[in-house]
């Protein structure tokens, strides 16, 4: 058996689209136009790349982008500044701040100065009790694009075995929260799981978020399962630099029923995530309807 791919660039392209069309309707029913501010500090390459292609795909959605790029040696009084300055603007829908910063900032007291409201990375401390409590959360946008489609290729999740290898407060604790809502049964599994291969091989859903490169490999993987690999990890191989998932795809993909490879998967949901997020945002805000297939 080969597992069919599941194409997170096609599925990410589709959701782009449809957050086009809303924002298009608000525009035109309502005067309103989402707007984004992304803010970065200091010059981290990758940082810089993500920030540009966010700000591309933002102004390609019909929304508008706010980029603001602060030397590294911003204070923290500087960067909580700007945040307020960003809450109180009426034009900002959704406030980003790229991480990591510098050392000599703290993440969480920044993250925590944003409104909760306009979180849309969804990691402000109010949003994650809202999304452990099952009440209505901005959601953390890589979680919420492996939600959309693991929904998407298999209908209803209720009653399935669920595991998720990994504990982080960005995607595996809030991917566990995620699928709890939708009534899977849910196993958060770590590097101190006991017998880890026995637990993944029981998981109708397995969700791999470690960034460990190929961690997982096929004969961990429940034979017709649907296999979410969120991990990015850069190895050399063959003298060549490339990219692998925290499952090794060659095996896995002989062994599941469905898989998102790397690259290609996971990764180009998150963006679209996050101008999903920035759309819901802004009609929460004006007391509209929230737009169909983009929340959790």
């Amino acid at each position: 058996m080969t597992a069919t791919i599941i194409d997170g660039k096609a599925f990410a392209a589709r959701v782009r689209e449809k957050v086009g069309v809303h924002a298009a309707r608000l525009h035109s029913e309502h005067g309103l136009i989402p707007g984004l501010a992304v803010v970065l500090v200091g010059e981290d390459p990758a940082s810089a790349v993500y920030v540009k292609n966010k700000g591309i795909q933002t102004q390609a959605a019909g929304m508008n982008s706010y980029e603001h790029k602060l030397p590294a040696d911003t204070t923290e009084q500087t960067l909580l500044a700007l945040i307020a300055r960003l809450n109180a603007d009426p034009a900002v829908h959704g406030i980003l701040v790229q991480l990591p910063l510098p050392a000599h900032l703290n993440a969480d007291l920044v993250i925590n100065a944003i409104d909760p409201a306009k979180d849309v990375d969804g990691f402000h401390i109010s949003n994650v009790g809202l999304l452990g409590t099952g009440q209505k959360a901005m959601v953390p946008c890589t979680p919420l694009g492996c939600l959309m489609m693991l929904r998407d290729h298999l209908g209803d999740l209720s009653g399935m075995n669920a595991v998720v290898v990994g504990r982080s407060n960005i995607v595996g604790k809030p991917m566990a929260q995620l699928l709890l809502g939708e009534s899977c049964t849910v196993t958060i599994a770590h590097s101190r799981t006991r017998d880890l291969p026995e637990v993944c091989r029981r998981a109708d859903i397995l969700v791999a978020a470690v960034g460990r490169p190929e961690m997982i490999p096929g004969d961990w993987v429940k034979p017709g399962a649907t296999v979410i690999d969120v991990g990015i990890n850069r190895i050399e191989r063959d003298g060549k630099s490339r990219l692998v998932g925290d499952v090794h795809f060659a095996s896995a993909v002989q062994v599941a029923g469905a898989i998102t490879p790397v690259p290609g998967g996971v990764g180009p949901m998150t963006i679209a995530c996050l101008l999903a997020n920035t759309v819901t945002a802004c009609c929460r805000a004006h007391g509209l309807p929230e737009p169909e297939g983009l929340t959790a």
